[in-house]
């Protein structure tokens, strides 16, 4: 009589044990924002571009500068202690990333 309590209970305590494991949920989504912006020199950047820089952030510092297929320029700044990135058309119109 023992051993079969002991078995219902270790029976028992086994299912008990697998219903507890939750399932992996494969709902995972990964969003990869990949521009296609190469690197380019700051000579490279167009007149427009840099015109437009110096007159909407005067004194900024142009550290690196990144360019894609539709001509529209990636723009990491430095003004002062502060860096920020900015985007511009070859025109030197700004955008809205």
């Amino acid at each position: 009589m023992k051993k079969l309590i002991l078995s219902a209970v270790i029976l028992l305590g086994t299912m008990s044990i697998q219903a507890n494991i939750l399932p992996v949920s494969e709902d995972i989504k990964t969003i990869v924002v990949q521009s296609e912006y190469t690197e380019v020199t700051a000579d490279a950047v167009p007149a427009a571009v840099k015109t437009a820089l110096q007159t909407a952030y005067p004194g900024a510092k142009l550290d690196k500068a990144f360019v894609n297929e539709k001509k529209e320029y990636k723009l990491e700044i430095s003004v002062g202690d502060q860096k920020a990135t900015v985007y511009s058309d070859v025109n030197g119109n700004w955008l809205k990333i």
